[in-house]
């Protein structure tokens, strides 16, 4: 009797065991790693991050105590570069960003990328603190536009969409020259000493805002004037990620949900927000300006992505091409009326 209860226990104890592994090889990640810029498109996940509303769903998921690692990154090719080192699960980015990544990742298991949804809109500003310049075709080789990282930035693609139309298709990248890589805040006082090769600035709120505050500084291109209040930033995350925590995934989604409700119904919370988050030096008035404008919106649906994809397709700048907008995010998209 002793012998079969012992091997009755030793029994009981391995089937245990392969449970509880199997239980482990099926359960989803207790941390996830995302990232978000400086400026105020980044301001549903500024929200999220700041009332912890992933770790609240997740919760509500059935997850546990979901942990969250922020990083503060910007630029097109640095955040594609930290996604691709495996440094992030979730990242928002400029539009043009993400779909090289697509493009560049397609079919690539290990390094595919999928879109979460759209993060915001607004409108791009091109100031410059050169008297001469009133138009983009008083721009000299003399000139120099600072904008977050050269050719895949969200100010890099949607510049040269702006110079097509100013130019002609074939002249897309005619200011690509004048250019240099050079982070928001980091733009804004160059440009306002006026001491230093920049020029102008390719920018969004609240930094656009800031710069024209200066009597020195003129504005000569608003992005959405030329090209339509389209989307500019989006979120995305690692396609292995996201086929291995589904549950963690709807949850972040769900977040950004209640992130983009709270910012409409209370613009003077979500004003206190960003600047408790992004510690811009601006006062409580002048952001919630900016989040007044009509220009600036936040909505996880998509608008004018197609746009992206023909100009970016057509430049070269990507080679794998969706069918469709909708290919490039979660299968929750199929059916949104975006574009």
């Amino acid at each position: 009797m002793k012998r079969r209860s012992f091997t009755k226990l030793v029994l009981n104890t391995a089937l245990a065991a392969l449970a509880a592994s199997a239980l482990s090889a099926h359960a989803e990640a207790g941390k996830i790693r995302i990232s978000h810029g400086y400026g105020i498109l980044y301001l549903p996940l500024m929200v999220m991050r700041d009332q912890q509303l992933i770790e609240k769903h997740a919760k509500s998921a059935g997850l546990g105590d979901v942990k969250t690692e922020w990083l503060t990154l910007d630029g097109g090719n640095v955040i594609n570069d930290a996604m691709l080192a495996g440094n992030l699960d979730v990242a928002g980015i400029g539009a043009p960003g993400f779909i090289t990544l697509w493009s560049k990742a397609h079919g690539i298991p290990r390094s595919e990328v999928i879109g979460l949804g759209a993060l915001s809109t607004s409108s791009l500003w091109l100031n410059t603190n050169n008297p001469n310049i009133k138009s983009l075709k008083d721009f000299t080789p003399k000139d120099k536009i600072a904008i977050p990282g050269i050719k895949t930035s969200l100010s890099a693609v949607v510049l040269q969409m702006v110079a097509a139309k100013e130019f002609g298709a074939d002249n897309y990248a005619k200011l690509d020259p004048m250019t240099v890589s050079l982070g928001h805040p980091e733009a804004v006082g160059s440009l306002l000493s006026g001491k230093t090769e920049i020029t102008a600035h390719f920018t969004s709120p609240p930094f656009s805002y800031q710069e024209l505050k200066d009597s020195r500084i003129t504005r000569v291109v608003d992005s959405a004037k030329v090209l339509g209040n389209i989307t500019l930033d989006v979120v995305f995350a690692a396609k292995p990620f996201v086929d291995q925590n589904p549950k963690l995934t709807k949850a972040f989604m769900a977040a950004q949900e209640e992130a983009n409700a709270y910012i409409q119904k209370d613009h003077k919370g979500a004003a206190a927000t960003f600047l408790r988050v992004s510690k811009v030096k601006m006062t409580q008035d002048e952001v919630e300006k900016m989040l007044d404008d009509p220009e600036t919106q936040f909505s996880t649906t998509p608008n004018g992505i197609s746009q992206y994809i023909n100009f970016m397709g057509k430049a070269g700048t990507i080679k794998t091409k969706p069918a469709k907008w909708n290919e490039l995010f979660v299968p929750e998209f199929q059916s949104r009326q975006g574009s």
